[in-house]
């Protein structure tokens, strides 16, 4: 079946009492065994029996089977936030002494988790260039646990070859871990292109109108080790698992994936063509515009849409400010890929604790604004940035 079929239809893991349609959220936190025997495999992980909604929960696993089914993943694991997500499958593969080559270009707070959380605690990281294939490899060493990256950074718009870093990895048998939450799973393969471990907000595309929290590691099984970790250690310890009743409104989101994502795509294109006649945006960033530094790669990696984020520049800091403050239908939020359009100023928000030093090194501009282009009418969305921007 194509994808947006099995995004609908994944069959549940037990027939249904009641001949339900949608799979049943179970709100639960224990499970009762018909025999002692019963309940010590289930704990033991010698059969799929739910054992405690902290370790596993039916309907998570239904959600889990879903995002399986549609991207041929050897494991898949559904956490509470895509925070958590990062965070387990880092810690399946980071200690004490390692390292992770990664990219300065990368979300404010994976780099306050990489730098300030995960070092306390003896992980070192190093932040170079990913462009550069040769500074990656120099940058590979034997304590090296991963390659980490964004496939699209936010708010950079950088573009990474993914072939040429898995290339240097899989030399070192190392993991490379992407983030691919820009570019939904349902349109291109990270599997394809050497990824070998995928981390998704599914707070985002997925859940379908910012209905819920959640996050994903997509494990495709070259590194057994992942799955051991996550599976038998940290959902134990860490206790991040997904909420039964989010990952029945993530279930019920990616029924209709692909249809969003391809309208917020195509709004996204159009909306960004048309900026560039605007006199004061200094310019505009966005993938699938033709003449964009990293248009041609990301055509190759992710195929013909480029996601339903832009950035634009603008003079300065305070022409972001007044801008945002005049917007009347774009909100003035955080989060991407919601329904509705969203515009936030990410130097002084989601890059605000960080110095200037730090952003500079970050490559986060006082005067870039970024844009989450929802499902609303295409011309209704530029008269609205068309005015914001002539407002005194």
């Amino acid at each position: 079946m194509k994808n947006q079929t099995l995004a609908i239809h994944t069959s549940f893991q037990r027939e249904d009492a009641y001949g339900a349609l949608g799979f049943p959220v179970y709100h639960t936190a224990a499970y009762e065994f018909p025999n002692a025997k019963a309940m010590a495999d289930a704990f033991c992980g010698r059969t799929q029996d739910p054992d405690y909604s902290r370790l596993g929960n039916p309907s998570v696993t239904y959600f889990e089977n879903k995002v399986k089914a549609l991207t041929c993943a050897a494991n898949v694991f559904a956490f509470n936030t895509g925070m958590a997500a990062i965070t387990n499958a880092l810690m399946a593969v980071t200690a004490a002494g390692k390292n992770v080559v990664t990219s300065n270009h990368l979300f404010g707070n994976t780099v306050a988790l990489m730098k300030g959380t995960l070092g306390r605690f003896g992980l070192e990281t190093r932040s170079v260039d990913l462009l550069d294939l040769e500074r990656v490899k120099a940058s590979v060493d034997e304590q090296t646990a991963c390659i980490y990256l964004e496939i699209i950074t936010n708010p950079q718009m950088e573009v990474a070859d993914l072939h040429g870093l898995s290339e240097i990895a899989h030399e070192h048998n190392i993991p490379l871990i992407a983030d691919t939450t820009m570019i939904p799973f349902t349109v291109f393969s990270a599997k394809d292109l050497g990824v070998d471990v995928e981390v998704v907000s599914s707070t985002k595309y997925i859940s379908g109108g910012a209905t819920s929290l959640g996050g994903l590691v997509i494990d495709y099984g070259r590194f057994p080790n992942v799955n051991r970790v996550i599976r038998y250690e940290l959902i134990s310890n860490l206790g991040a698992i997904m909420t039964p009743h989010a990952a029945y409104m993530q279930t019920i989101g990616l029924e209709t994936l692909d249809a969003r994502y391809r309208v917020q795509a195509q709004n996204a294109l159009d909306l960004a063509k048309r900026l560039r006649s605007l006199p004061q945006i200094t310019y505009v960033n966005y993938t699938g515009l033709e003449d964009n530094p990293f248009h041609e790669i990301s055509l190759k990696q992710f195929g013909p849409t480029a996601g339903g984020m832009i950035t634009i520049d603008l003079a300065d800091k305070q022409a972001c400010f007044n801008f945002i403050n005049h917007l009347k239908l774009i909100r003035r939020a955080t989060n991407l890929f919601d329904n509705k359009s969203l515009a936030i100023h990410p130097a002084s928000t989601i890059f605000g604790p960080f110095s200037g030093s730090q952003r500079r090194a970050m490559d986060v501009k006082d005067t870039t604004i970024r844009l989450s282009i929802g499902l609303e009418d295409v011309d209704d969305l530029y008269e609205d940035v068309k005015q914001a921007l002539e407002a005194e």
